[in-house]
């Protein structure tokens, strides 16, 4: 019974982990996905328990991978103690969730709990189940694709795609329920591969054929080169090993030819590939269909993703070199890669996003954990490969009696798993070398590698004494409260996040009263520095209208509380430059309230700090040159005042040379060169606007009109 509940979990995982999403956290579908994670796997620790307790032993088996799988969890639990950000470290980046060393943790232990509780029948059954979630996720996002998206219709009643913001286009490129289309074809290219192994496994199903094609037609769906070029390599791994072992030529050229059919049709969207397909696009015409229905007007000037990545690249390189041990600390690349920002990121249509991933998983590691995290990943990696290869090739080996049987024979049934396997777990491999991993894609890099261990697993019929003795009873009961303490604390993470949500769209909207209330909630019920830098903020903003509506006494209050969850903020993580952000922010808002120079200069003080941890981001020198001519305002020795205003226009000059096409920051100097007399110099600097920068800036039209 223990053992068909475990069981039932992990069917769970498959099933639904990448079907859950909800329109009230704050991020729609990773984290309900991790918190999903995170409960299942306190439900199979639990019963694992219970199975040791009501069988008065230890349930564990020992895998060729144990080495590898030590080392590389000391070196991220190493990481995460000498991390810049303990908090993030641990519980992963505020926003993608999965990755810290709890995810990590679970992971693991969701490892070792398959490998104790399956056997070649439940694991034919689980990769079932996996392909039964994948055609459910491909039939809620399919709709999405000609322009009536599920999710719009169960979030807001609207059959259509309008719920999504102009960063979503589901009818360009299908996402369903996984979040993002990158996120989608990496999923999808895992479970081609599995149906690939039940349509070799067996005689020809007509079915299996209809799946692969429908699979093959989302991956194209979601415009993802990442997820087309691993299922390319993980198709060519496939046809060698396979044509290896049972010389299968037909299948193979029949769908190969097959799936040559949704590429013409639909396009890759590969420029050197499309070149040659000389169909009319379907594809096409329904993208301009769609796009016109919804009046979205294609963006300008968007730089290639690619040559952002190599930027992005460049930097975690360069954190890899600064900290060569273990790294900045786990998930913190939000905040270090701005220590080494290439200023030529500064020229890209995404140059003021914040990255909080190196869209490279092995160099995500190297910036976050260092050479020796990067390697003990990428010596893991090599593990599960030898695993497979070694299952391919009848090469056995024994580390546990209980693993596997060095006498043993595979048969070919057992090969054509391993293949399909290999492929599956490439595809992940070479998504992540353009990406990240994400919860639903970690499960099986993490799991694969259980799938070929626990294959010939015998599972012994239940031993246990029917009658618990006293001593049972007693550590059932604590592993059960144990259990239940842990759900609630998951269950309390998950609602705190529904109130710092909530918090945070009233914040966007301006109902500062309203914010305050919900994230004091989300901070009730979990710690979260994120959420005390939100709340630093709204409170800073009720102070200023506390002070419009002269309630002095109150706007004090407000001020004081603001400035103590800053403070804590920047304590707790000092090297996070978006709190020292927050803090410069605040200071001109308490300002507002006290008019008290001395504010301004906190602010400065602020910037500066920042500026130290991220010296290419032309905000922070924008901001100062704003902060100076304040300052400026407010003096009346004259000698002072021309040195602040020298430090303003200084300040304004480095954000430029920063980004040369800085429109806000040109604007600021023409402004401040008005302000400060210099009225010729300025004119011309609205003029380069005009010609150089923004002909339609009809804010440099009104200057010079003005001037």
């Amino acid at each position: 019974m223990i053992y068909t509940i475990i069981q039932l979990l992990y069917y769970f995982l498959f099933l639904f982990t990448p079907l859950i999403m909800s329109k009230d956290t704050s991020e729609l579908f990773e984290f309900d996905k991790m918190i999903f994670i995170y409960i299942v796997t306190v439900g199979v620790l639990f019963f694992w328990i219970l199975a040791m307790i009501r069988n008065k032993k230890i349930i564990w088996k020992k895998t060729p991978l144990d080495i590898p799988i030590l080392l590389f969890l000391a070196s991220e639990i190493l990481s995460t103690v000498f991390s810049i950000d303990r908090q993030t470290s641990f519980f992963g980046y505020y926003g993608r969730f999965n990755g810290g060393l709890l995810s990590i943790i679970t992971y693991i232990a969701l490892f070792y709990g398959f490998i104790n509780f399956f056997n070649k029948e439940k694991i034919i059954k689980l990769m079932r189940i996996s392909l039964i979630g994948s055609f459910l996720v491909i039939l809620w996002g399919m709709p999405g694709h000609f322009g009536h998206d599920m999710s719009c219709w169960l979030f807001t009643g609207q059959f259509n795609n309008t719920c999504w913001t102009s960063q979503f286009h589901p009818d360009l490129r299908m996402f369903s329920t996984l979040g993002q289309p990158n996120w989608l074809g990496a999923y999808l290219a895992i479970n081609f591969f599995i149906g690939l192994y039940f349509l070799f496994s067996k005689k020809n199903n007509i079915l299996l054929y209809a799946y692969l094609v429908l699979n093959f037609i989302t991956v194209l769906f979601t415009r993802s080169r990442s997820a087309l070029a691993a299922v390319g390599v993980g198709f060519v791994i496939f046809v060698v090993f396979t044509f290896y072992i049972e010389r299968q030529w037909r299948k193979l050229l029949f769908l190969g030819l097959l799936f040559l059919i949704p590429i013409v049709i639909f396009k890759t969207d590969i420029p050197a590939i499309d070149k040659y397909l000389r169909l009319p696009s379907f594809h096409q015409n329904i993208k301009t269909k769609t796009t016109t229905s919804v009046a979205v007007s294609p963006p300008l000037n968007i730089t290639d993703s690619l040559k952002i990545r190599e930027i992005v690249w460049r930097g975690a390189i360069r954190l890899g070199e600064r900290y060569p041990l273990f790294g900045t600390g786990l998930e913190t690349f939000a905040y270090s890669y701005y220590f080494v920002r290439p200023a030529a990121h500064n020229l890209t249509s995404e140059w003021d996003y914040l990255y909080n991933k190196a869209h490279n998983e092995y160099l995500n590691y190297l910036a976050t954990t260092g050479f020796i995290g990067a390697g003990t990943y990428i010596l893991m990696i090599g593990g599960v490969l030898i695993l497979l290869s070694r299952q391919i090739f009848n090469i056995q080996f024994s580390v546990s009696k209980q693993i596997s049987n060095s006498k043993s024979k595979i048969d070919n049934n057992e090969r054509l798993m391993a293949i399909s396997l290999l492929a599956a777990y490439a595809t992940i491999l070479v998504t992540n070398s353009v990406g990240f991993s994400t919860t639903t894609i970690n499960l099986f890099f993490y799991l694969i590698p259980a799938f070929v261990l626990a294959w010939k697993n015998d599972l012994p019929a239940s031993s246990a004494d029917k009658n618990f003795d006293a001593r049972q009873w007693f550590l059932s009961l604590i592993a059960f409260v144990v259990a239940i303490f842990a759900v609630i604390y998951f269950a309390q993470y998950w609602l705190a996040d529904i109130a710092y949500a909530k918090g945070n769209a009233y914040a966007q909207v301006n109902d500062f009263q309203q914010s305050a209330s919900y994230l004091s909630q989300a901070l009730n019920l979990r710690y979260e520095p994120v959420y005390e830098d939100k709340l630093s903020y709204v409170l800073a903003n009720l102070a200023v209208v506390a002070s419009y509506n002269k309630q002095t006494d109150i706007a004090k209050k407000l001020v004081t509380a603001a400035d103590l969850y800053n403070q804590k903020t920047i304590q707790d993580s000092p090297e996070n430059v978006l709190y020292w952000k927050t803090k410069a922010k605040n200071e001109y808002l308490f300002y507002q309230v006290t008019l008290n120079n001395q504010q301004l200069a906190d602010g400065i003080y602020a910037l500066q700090e920042a500026q130290k941890l991220a010296p290419t981001d032309p905000k922070i020198p924008y901001s100062l040159a704003i902060y100076y001519s304040l300052m400026g305002d407010d003096v009346k020795n004259i000698k002072d005042k021309s040195a602040l205003d020298d430090k303003s226009l200084q300040e304004v000059d480095k954000a430029l040379a920063l980004k040369p096409d800085y429109e806000d920051g040109y604007l600021l100097k023409g402004q401040l060169l008005k302000k400060y007399g210099d009225k010729q110099q300025a004119k011309q600097v609205f003029q380069f606007i005009l010609t150089k920068i923004n002909p339609a800036d009809q804010t440099a039209k009104k200057e010079i009109d003005g001037l």
